[in-house]
């Protein structure tokens, strides 16, 4: 049996482009908890180079927030005692691009929490590829009370 990603587990109905499971379109990146890191593996295609054989930024950015969200929305939900995680969304971000990303391998997602707060974390994710450091991001993610339209949105 295969284990379920963060996402499947607790927003199967998701319909976000770069996580959710149902939509059959997205990126469908699977993010797995590995102690105090959350790490993700997901495999590109021709169809979202910048170039030949390399992956375009607003890609890499997606992937990346998608993923550091659901590590502050796991962070959280630990911290509080809940049940499942709250529903959080991006309040900021910053990707910084330290090298080209090939389009013909693998990527491999890393985030971690820096500091966070009740309603709020703050993490620091990275994009490699082979383990080659490609691209980093550092984000603040909020959970959202209800009233918000993302709430209940998982």
């Amino acid at each position: 049996m295969t284990e379920l990603s963060l996402q499947e587990k607790f927003a199967p109905k998701s319909i976000c482009y770069g996580c959710g499971p149902a939509n059959p379109p997205g990126l469908h990146i699977r993010s797995f908890p590995d102690g105090d890191t959350l790490i993700a593996e997901w495999g590109p295609d021709e169809k979202y180079q910048a170039f030949p054989g390399m992956l375009y930024g607003g890609l890499i950015g997606c992937l990346l927030d998608c993923h550091c969200n659901w590590a502050a929305a796991w962070h959280l939900m630990k911290q509080n005692g809940l049940e499942q995680p709250p529903c959080t969304v991006t309040a900021q971000y910053l990707v910084k691009f330290k090298k080209p990303t090939p389009s013909d391998k693998p990527v491999q997602l890393v985030a971690r929490v820096v500091e966070s707060k009740e309603d709020r974390a703050t993490i620091d994710g990275e994009l490699l590829s082979d383990g080659v450091v490609c691209a980093t991001c550092t984000g603040t993610f909020v959970a959202v009370k209800e009233g918000h339209p993302a709430y209940h949105r998982w």
